[in-house]
């Protein structure tokens, strides 16, 4: 038994962070203008998608919008459910959401060994 109080005894719980990457070499930024060709959106509903929250984008050096190279196939991925599922592009972002989270659940049941004996929807 410890003389210590509960709060101040180290926890032997462990945590990870997801989605906390570092780059060994730097990562090539793309530019609203190669997204939206890439993508074959136009740049303002691109930065509709961004407003919304629906793809992630950070700023250039020149305060311009800067996009990671997955970004076309996240564009890919909200024009997918909005056709398929006929909803409105507020909506998918709790779409995406709950799908992102689906894939890190069927990721720990891997990690843990254990099956689901349905394959993934997703």
């Amino acid at each position: 038994m410890s003389d210590r109080p509960a709060e101040a005894r180290p926890s032997h719980a462990r945590t990870t962070e997801v989605g906390v990457q570092y780059a060994i070499v730097p990562v090539p930024r793309l530019s609203l203008e190669t997204v939206a060709r890439r993508s074959g959106l136009h740049p303002d509903l691109i930065r509709r998608f961004v407003a919304l929250g629906l793809v992630d984008a950070g700023l250039d050096a020149s305060g311009r919008l800067a996009f990671a190279p997955t970004a076309p196939a996240a564009l890919a991925r909200v024009q997918r459910l909005r056709t398929g599922l006929c909803l409105n592009y507020a909506s998918l972002g709790l779409v995406l959401d709950l799908l992102d989270r689906i894939s890190l659940l069927e990721a720990a049941l891997r990690r843990a060994g254990m099956r689901s004996d349905l394959p993934p929807w997703t």
